[in-house]
C-alpha cells in the first residue's frame, strides 16, 4: 500500500508549493513538489481546469497527485478575473486590479481554491473552498499573488499578506487542503 508521502503536489509555484506542504504537515500527510509542463485547458470552471490538470500529471507521473488552482471573484467585476486569475496576475497585477476597482464601491470579492486529486487506478475528486472578502484600496503588506489587495472577511480588514503565516490558518487554499486530507485519511489509509 503507498504511503500518505507518496503523493506529489505538482506546481511550478515554489509558494504555494510551501503553503501546501506547512498546511499539510499538520496531518502528517507529507508531499513531494514536482514541476511538470502540463497542459491548461480554458475553461470558466475552475473544478474542470484543476481536474484536467490533475489527470494529465497523474498519466505523466504514473503516481498520486494533488494539483490546486485557485480564483479570486470580484463581484463588481462579474466574478473576473475568476479562472483567468493567474494570466491576470501576470499581465496587470494588483496595480491592475486595484486601478479597475476606483470606480465601484461595491468590493466584495470570493477567493476559490481548488483541490484537485488523481491516482493511476482513475480515482479523481476535487475538493473546494471559499473565502469572502473585498479587494483594498491600495496594496498593503509583503506577500505574493493576490494577496496583498484581498482581505479576509474577520480579519481585522488586514489583506492575506498582512496576516503572514497566520494566513495559512483560514486560507481558501487551508480549507480546501482540510478537506482532502480529511478524506484520504479517513477513506484511503
Amino acid at each position: 500500500m503507498p504511503e500518505l508521502s507518496d503523493i506529489y503536489f505538482a506546481t511550478t509555484n515554489t509558494n504555494k508549493f510551501n503553503e501546501v506542504k506547512d498546511i499539510l504537515s499538520n496531518y502528517d500527510i507529507k508531499v513531494k513538489m514536482v514541476e511538470l509542463d502540463l497542459l491548461e485547458i480554458q475553461s470558466n470552471d475552475l473544478e474542470v481546469i484543476a481536474m484536467d490538470k490533475a489527470k494529465d500529471a497523474c498519466r505523466k507521473l504514473n503516481a498520486r497527485v494533488i494539483i490546486e488552482d485557485d480564483g479570486l471573484f470580484i463581484a463588481s467585476l462579474k466574478g473576473f478575473p475568476g479562472p483567468y486569475s493567474s494570466f491576470v496576475f501576470k499581465t496587470i497585477g494588483n496595480e491592475g486590479i486595484i486601478q479597475l476597482m476606483k470606480s465601484y464601491s461595491d468590493r466584495t470579492a470570493t477567493f476559490r481554491s481548488v483541490i484537485a486529486y488523481c491516482e493511476p487506478n482513475n480515482i479523481t475528486l476535487t475538493f473546494v473552498s471559499n473565502v469572502n472578502g473585498e479587494i483594498s484600496a491600495e496594496i498593503s503588506g509583503k506577500g505574493w499573488g493576490y494577496d496583498p489587495v484581498f482581505i479576509p472577511n474577520d480579519s481585522a480588514q488586514l489583506t492575506y499578506a498582512e496576516l503572514g503565516s497566520k494566513k495559512n490558518e483560514s486560507s481558501h487554499r487551508k480549507l480546501a487542503l482540510e478537506k482532502f486530507a480529511h478524506w484520504i485519511k479517513n477513506h484511503r489509509y
